[in-house]
């Protein structure tokens, strides 16, 4: 199922399980009770329960933190055993996208008053109905049962960010006032790949930002060089203001 008919079925009132979801809230001190008492579950349960042990020896190309780190490790552990990270990737990122285009559901997802079941029920219909695979089924049911469906976004990239390094892939954004000419991108890439090794995908990402001035900015993994006229400038001004010696 495309990206607009999804958002179209969560918009228009075609799912009843949401519609009901929508329509039937608990006490406000119910729900901080039902996530404080399913949270520390969650990731663990849903590695175990749906990833089945196979021959292959898979790990986490790098270490996660934090509660979406968490479960985006367990995400990954699960579709990678399952042969299907690339169809997982695809799926977690149109719900993001669905919940961008659909205020409904948008709203369904931030809401703890909703109760579990219902939200567990409308889950599993929506995304059933849009023929997404077990995997992807399963894990957004537990992240509904556990009330962590508000984080789904971050714990997409956290996803994508494993993926990436699984496939060698490494993202460059580069901030720039006006777009790379051809040439220079090229260059970029070619200085990028002796840095990072010849066994990495370069993936550059261009983004306009006048704030910058002139130069350029250019970030990936933890690592930021700013070349920018703007950081420059503030240099020259620091060291201008620097008390003369004779």
């Amino acid at each position: 199922m495309s990206l607009r008919n999804l958002a179209r079925k969560l918009r228009v009132p075609a799912t009843a399980a949401l519609q009901q979801a929508s329509s039937t809230r608990v006490s406000p001190a119910a729900g901080p009770r039902l996530l404080a008492s399913r949270s520390s579950e969650g990731s663990r349960g849903f590695a175990s329960e749906v990833a089945k042990p196979t021959g292959k020896q898979i790990k986490v190309p790098e270490a996660l933190y934090g509660g979406t780190g968490n479960y985006a490790s367990a995400l990954f552990l699960t579709a990678a055993k399952a042969n299907l990270l690339d169809n997982v990737e695809s799926e977690i990122k149109t719900v993001v996208e669905a919940s961008k285009k659909s205020p409904m559901f948008s709203q369904f997802i931030k809401d703890l008053s909703v109760p579990k079941e219902t939200r567990v029920k409308a889950i599993t219909e929506i995304f059933a109905e849009a023929g997404f695979s077990d995997v992807t089924k399963n894990f957004l049911a537990v992240l509904a049962d556990n009330g962590r469906l508000k984080y789904t976004e971050r714990i997409a990239e956290r996803f994508v960010d494993l993926t990436m390094a699984h496939k060698g892939e490494v993202k460059v954004v580069v901030r720039t006032v006006i777009p790379l000419p051809e040439k220079e991108e090229k260059e970029l890439k070619e200085t990028l790949q002796d840095i990072l090794g010849k066994n990495k995908t370069i993936l550059v990402e261009q983004k306009i930002d006048y704030s910058i001035m002139g130069g350029l900015v250019i970030e990936f993994g933890q690592k930021v060089f700013d070349m920018s006229i703007k950081t420059r400038a503030k240099q020259m001004e620091t060291f201008l203001r620097q008390p003369l010696e004779f």
